[in-house]
This record gives C-alpha cells, sequence and structure tokens, in this order.
C-alpha cells in the first residue's frame, strides 16, 4: 500500500512540474520610457503630431504606475518637442514640471538637463537674466554629481546661444569661462577646447578682429584634426574660408574652401551609412514590438487554459493531503515553527508602527504650523483689509488712534506667524538659494532709507559704511541678503536710544571673479550679558522677560539670521557689553557680474489702467469678498464673484473678463485644479493666485498650473494693486 502511495505521489509530482515548465516568461518592459524614446525619434524626423501623442502617453504610463524617475522624463520630453516647435512658453512650463519632479529623486544628469534647457528657452524669450539663474542651477547640479565636464558643456552652449541672438559680450563672459578651466586643477578635454577656439573665432569673425579670428580658427582646426571631429573641421575650415576672402587673401581662401568641399563629401557618406542603420535599428525596433504582441496573445492563450491548471491544483491539494498523512511526526516541530513566525511578524508590526509614530511626530509639527498660519491668515485678512478700508474713508479723529492700533496690532501678528513658517522652511530645506545680479551699492541705500525714519523715533544717529572697492554688481541672493541686514539694523535700532547705529561693509579680498566681504552692524544700546549671547540666535528668545515686556518683538529674528548666513555660506558672530552696545558681524562671499542691474525700480501707480476692467473674485469667505470687491471697486473696477472652482469656469467660459483673481482653497475642486481647466480654453486672461501661503506651497508651484502671479493674503495694499496693474498692462 505505502509503495502504490509513492507512486501515486512521484507521478503527480512530475505531472505537476511538467505543467509548470510549459509556462511561458513575460518579459516586463517599461512602457512610460519606450513611449518617450519613440516620442524623440519622431521628434528628430519632425513628425511633431506623432511626437506629443507618444510624449503625453509616456507621461500617462509614468502617472498609472506611480513612477517619478518616468514621469519626470516625460515631461523633459514633452518640453524638448515644443522647443523644437518654437513654442517656449509650453516648453518652459513641462522643463519646470521635470524639475519639480526630478527634485523629489536622486540628482541626476536629467534634472540639470532640465534646468539648461529653461536658460535655453528664456535665451530665446531674450529673457538673459532668468536664463543665467537657470544655467547656474544645472552647474550646481553638474558639481553636485561631479560632473565639471557636463559644466564645461553648458557654458558652450550657452556661448553659442549668445552669438546666435548677437549678445557678443556675454557669448565672450561664458566662452572665457571655459578657458580659465585650463588654468586650474581640471583638465579641459582637447574636444571641448577646440569647439571653445572655433567659437571664439566666430565672435572675433564678427567684430570683424580678422586677425584674432583666424588665430583661434586654426587652434581649432588643429585640434579638431587631432581628435577627428569631421563637423567641426567643415564648419571651421568654412569660417576660414570666409575670413581669408574677407580679408582679400583670395589664394588662402581657396585653399580651406577645397578643404571644406573635401570634408564635407566624407560627411555625406559617412551619414549615409548612418542613416542605413538607423532603418537597420528601426527593423529591430518593429520586430520587437511584434515579439511584445506575440507574447501577449500567448498570455491570453494561458488564461484560457486555466481550467486545467485549476484540475492541477485540485490533484496537488489532494496530493499535499497525502503528503500530510505521512508527515505527521514532523506535525510539532511545524506548529513551533509557526508560533516562532508569528511571533517574528508581530515584533516586526511593533517597530513599523513605532517608525510609523516617530514619522508622524516628525510631520505633525510642520503640518500644524502650515494648519495653523493658513487658518489665522483668514481671520488677519479681514482686519488688516477693514482697518485699511476705515482709514481710507475719513474716519472721525476719535477714531484714528483705534483704527492705526487696530491694524499695527494685526500687522504685528502677520510678522509673527511670517517668521515662523520662515524659520520651518529653512529647517525643512523648502527654500533655495537665488544666484542673480544685483546692485550691491543700489541695495544698502535702498535699506538705509527705509529704515532712516524708524532711526529717527528714537533719535538715533544712523548710517551705512560701504567700502568704495566692493564692485558695483554681484552675483547672490539679494533679497536673504536684505532679510539679514534689515533684521539687524531693526534690532539695533530698537535697543539703542540716543545713541548711534553704523552699517559697515568692507572688502576682504577679490580674486577670480569672486569677492569676500565683511558685514558688521554696530550701535550703543543697552547690550547683551555675556550668559545670554549664544541664548539669542534660539527661537523665542530674547535676554531676558523684561527685555520682552519693555521692547517687544517675536524672538525669532536672530533665528533667522543665523540659518540665513549659515546657507548662504557664513557663520553670524556676536560681541557685546551691558549698556555699552553690540556689534553682530560675520563674512559672505559673492560672484562678480559684469552686467549692470538694478533692483528697485518703483513706479507710480497709473489709476486710468483700473477704470472700468471687469474682474472675476473667486472667494469663499464672506469677509473675503467685502474686503476685495472694496478695495477693486475704489479703482472703479466692477466686480463679479463666485464661491466654487466649478462656477469659476463656467464663468470664465461664459464671460470674457479682464482678469481673475483665484483664491487657491476653495470648496470642491481647488484654485489651481479650475485654473488648469480654465487654460484650456482660455490663454490669455491673467489669473491671479490669492493664498494664504503655506509651508508646502511656493510661487514656482502655483505658477506652474497656469497662474500669472501670486497676491498673499493679507493683502499689503500698494502691493495689491501694483501686481494687478503689471498684470493687466501685460494682457494688454
Amino acid at each position: 500500500m505505502q509503495k502504490r502511495i509513492l507512486f501515486l505521489l512521484l507521478f503527480y509530482i512530475n505531472l505537476f512540474a511538467v505543467e509548470k515548465k510549459t509556462e511561458t516568461p513575460v518579459l516586463a518592459i517599461d512602457s512610460s520610457y519606450y513611449y518617450a524614446e519613440t516620442a524623440m525619434r519622431f521628434k528628430d524626423l519632425k513628425v511633431y503630431e506623432k511626437a506629443l501623442e507618444n510624449a503625453n502617453k509616456s507621461i500617462d504610463f509614468a502617472k498609472k504606475n506611480t513612477n517619478n524617475a518616468s514621469l519626470a522624463n516625460g515631461y523633459y520630453t514633452l518640453g524638448l518637442i515644443y522647443s523644437d516647435l518654437k513654442k517656449y512658453d509650453n516648453a518652459i512650463e513641462k522643463f519646470i514640471r521635470a524639475v519639480s519632479v526630478y527634485n523629489t529623486i536622486e540628482p541626476s544628469t536629467k534634472l540639470a538637463l532640465s534646468y539648461y534647457n529653461l536658460g535655453v528657452c528664456y535665451i530665446q524669450k531674450n529673457n538673459y537674466e532668468r536664463a543665467e539663474s537657470y544655467f547656474s542651477k544645472a552647474n550646481s547640479v553638474y558639481d553636485n554629481i561631479d560632473l565639471s565636464s557636463a559644466k564645461d558643456m553648458v557654458n558652450l552652449q550657452k556661448a553659442i546661444f549668445y552669438i546666435e541672438k548677437n549678445q557678443i559680450q556675454k557669448a565672450e563672459t561664458a566662452l572665457q569661462s571655459i578657458i580659465d578651466q585650463k588654468n586650474s586643477d581640471y583638465k579641459l578635454t582637447d574636444k571641448i577646447l577646440s569647439e571653445v577656439n572655433y567659437q571664439f573665432g566666430n565672435v572675433k569673425h564678427k567684430e570683424q578682429k580678422y586677425t584674432e579670428a583666424i588665430v583661434y580658427l586654426n587652434k581649432a582646426y588643429e585640434l579638431s584634426k587631432k581628435e577627428s571631429i569631421l563637423d567641426l573641421q567643415i564648419k571651421t575650415t568654412k569660417l576660414l574660408s570666409k575670413v581669408y576672402d574677407e580679408m582679400a587673401l583670395t589664394n588662402n581662401s581657396l585653399a580651406f574652401l577645397k578643404i571644406h568641399l573635401k570634408l564635407k563629401d566624407s560627411l555625406e557618406k559617412i551619414n549615409s551609412k548612418k542613416n542605413q542603420n538607423i532603418i537597420s535599428q528601426q527593423v529591430n525596433i518593429d520586430e520587437l514590438m511584434r515579439s511584445m504582441e506575440k507574447l501577449d496573445k500567448d498570455k491570453k492563450e494561458q488564461e484560457k487554459a486555466g481550467k486545467f491548471s485549476k484540475l492541477i491544483n485540485i490533484l496537488s491539494i489532494a496530493l499535499i493531503t497525502i503528503l500530510s498523512l505521512l508527515s505527521l511526526s514532523l506535525y510539532k516541530n511545524n506548529i513551533i515553527r509557526n508560533k516562532s513566525n508569528e511571533l517574528l511578524k508581530e515584533k516586526n508590526n511593533e517597530l513599523e508602527e513605532a517608525k510609523a509614530r516617530i514619522e508622524k511626530a516628525s510631520q505633525a509639527r510642520a503640518d500644524f504650523l502650515s494648519t495653523v498660519s493658513h487658518e489665522l491668515r483668514t481671520p488677519l485678512n479681514a482686519i488688516n483689509g477693514i482697518s485699511h478700508i476705515l482709514l481710507e474713508e475719513n474716519p472721525k479723529e476719535s477714531q484714528i488712534e483705534y483704527l492705526k492700533s487696530l491694524k499695527f496690532s494685526g500687522n504685528y501678528l502677520l510678522t509673527y506667524i511670517n517668521e515662523i513658517l520662515e524659520i520651518n522652511r529653512i529647517e525643512s530645506d523648502n527654500i533655495e538659494l537665488e544666484n542673480i545680479s544685483f546692485n550691491f551699492r543700489e541695495l544698502l541705500n535702498n535699506i538705509y532709507n527705509t529704515l532712516k525714519e524708524l532711526a529717527g523715533q528714537n533719535n538715533n544717529h544712523f548710517k551705512i559704511i560701504i567700502d568704495p572697492e566692493i564692485p558695483q554688481n554681484l552675483i547672490g541672493d539679494p533679497t536673504k541678503l536684505s532679510q539679514v541686514v534689515i533684521n539687524l539694523i531693526n534690532n539695533a535700532l530698537k535697543f539703542t536710544h540716543k545713541g548711534e547705529v553704523i552699517m559697515i561693509a568692507n572688502l576682504i579680498k577679490n580674486e577670480n571673479d569672486k569677492c569676500k566681504i565683511h558685514f558688521e552692524i554696530n550701535d550703543t544700546g543697552i547690550g547683551i550679558p555675556e550668559n545670554k549671547q549664544e541664548e539669542i540666535f534660539e527661537s523665542f528668545s530674547q535676554g531676558s522677560v523684561e527685555i520682552n515686556r519693555k521692547y517687544g518683538g517675536t524672538g525669532l529674528g536672530l533665528t533667522i539670521v543665523k540659518k540665513l548666513v549659515s546657507l548662504m555660506g557664513g557663520e553670524i558672530k556676536v560681541e557685546s557689553k551691558v549698556n555699552l552696545g553690540s556689534k553682530f558681524f560675520f563674512d559672505l562671499e559673492f560672484k562678480n557680474s559684469t552686467s549692470q542691474t538694478s533692483i528697485f525700480e518703483e513706479k507710480e501707480l497709473d489709476d486710468k489702467v483700473f477704470i472700468n476692467k471687469k474682474v472675476l473674485l473667486v472667494e469663499d469667505n464672506k469677509i473675503n469678498q467685502m474686503i476685495t470687491k472694496k478695495m477693486l471697486e475704489k479703482k472703479a473696477m466692477n466686480v463679479a464673484i463666485c464661491e466654487t472652482g466649478e462656477d469659476a469656469i463656467d464663468m470664465a467660459r461664459n464671460f470674457k473678463y479682464d482678469l481673475v483673481l483665484m483664491d487657491v482653497h476653495l470648496p470642491g475642486i481647488n484654485g489651481t485644479h479650475a485654473t488648469e481647466e480654465i487654460r484650456k480654453f482660455n490663454d490669455s486672461t491673467p489669473i491671479i493666485a490669492l493664498t494664504a501661503i503655506s509651508l508646502n506651497e511656493n510661487r514656482e508651484m502655483l505658477m506652474s498650473y497656469g497662474m500669472t502671479d501670486v497676491i498673499t493674503k493679507p493683502f499689503n495694499p500698494d502691493n495689491f494693486y501694483k501686481i494687478i496693474e503689471t498684470n493687466l498692462l501685460a494682457a494688454t
């Protein structure tokens, strides 16, 4: 009997094994990347309709599979296609979306290429300042992933675009930055150096400096011959022939023209062979697609054979039952093993729950602050808005002081909320440094003009001393530098009475296109006890309770200053003695800039711009509706109001408006999705976001949905009108 059982056991095991072996393995293919590659092929063939279709399929598959890398690649591909079509606004939108997704994964060359292509698009739109900013971001990514040669290619391509746009000075600067690398530890490749010399020759030719052009072009020609770069030899010999012709050196011109034609024939033969290879590769791709279709058919046939597989499974269960009868001796061991496994599972679950609690706790603080700040800004908007309106409507003299106190309290609370959010943005790495050109003296002079009235309130003598050796134009983040300096001077003026507050900016060194500047803010105020000098940089700390009660303030300003200075690469220090004053000082490094820039160009409002303009206000809060409508009607604008995103879409479709003010947080679909829907049938009307901006929101994110500008709540009336005026003028 036992022999018969064993025989049946072996028979069913073999039958089950044969059935398993006949299963055809299914090939795993990333559909998103396949469609992206297909889109690029159609782009190269200039079949743009098919290219766009495949790029959008790539994005759809990536979203379906929640694959961030594929999604970013899809947006990047779509951006390249729009760039080829010269639809630069569409391209910019897609590259920005690619950047936002790439920033959620490990930095890569594709992130740098997205920044680089954004720079190219802005050059085509003649916005060189934005272009430079994105080129700098591309180079920063290459620095992080240690690709110095890629940085050279960015600067080289940037120079070529500047030459095409006839921006000769910018082109020379970009080319020189590559040449300068030759003198550093990093070694330039001959391939890059040959292209740089060619472009220098091109620039000198455009400047009609023929002798210099020939020197550079000959260098390019020799290096391209050494590296066997045929296309560069062709364009170099052609340009040499042209230069000699313009110099009336006919023999030299003809000699290089002959070389040019001979090289061109060689290239055509090579390209012919390449085209044949491309056709062959396309055939291989078609065969792969047919193989995929065959695999799908095989899979369907396997599903049809499912009934037979079920029968095998039933027989297997019977077989397992027989085996269990033969394995009674192992039963106790199996029970012990199962109990051990259960115990391990319980421990693993406990560890996972503990990990989840820790992650939830770390997120709770940021979520709480984001929610509370948003909820506080809505009533604050009402307080500040109503006090502003009442102050402008000729209140009774006895009411003016009450209204001013109300407005001051609202602004104080808003400052407190903003400073808490600023600290959490810095700590959560949700803040980026800008690298733009700015006028250093103009920035400090504007800070002086802003604060000199405050200095007079406490009868203080206030001045700013700037070292004349400091270059006028620098590259850095002027907004964060202003925030640091204003915070420190504000503190000095607040804690000093009938004394002196002096800010000093001295040049430490200026070499290799970089300068290091030493900043000092000195005052003769109340001073800081030695045992409190470290604590003042901590959140909510002001030295003592008595100081907080007497002078007020949030105790967050110096915390923000310390974090911003650290973010910009410096370290702030303090020296102080009680009743003798304080000195705060730090050093920062900036790059030198050759461009002439002006940070502040304030212009008076032109009220004619507002008259009879039709505005759609999308806002669900009744008080905010009343305040915003009142502020708009004071400028003789006609206001229509709706409360949901769905109503906003219908009204924008059925009526023509000069401007849409869109609250971001709405019942139903939110303002960003409503804006996306409106942009499907209206891409010209300005849509300005109204938001009590939170930790998870930023201007670039809102703009990516099709919004043209952002106004934060509570409104600053001057800023509110200025942004509306700018967008109305841009739309006309």
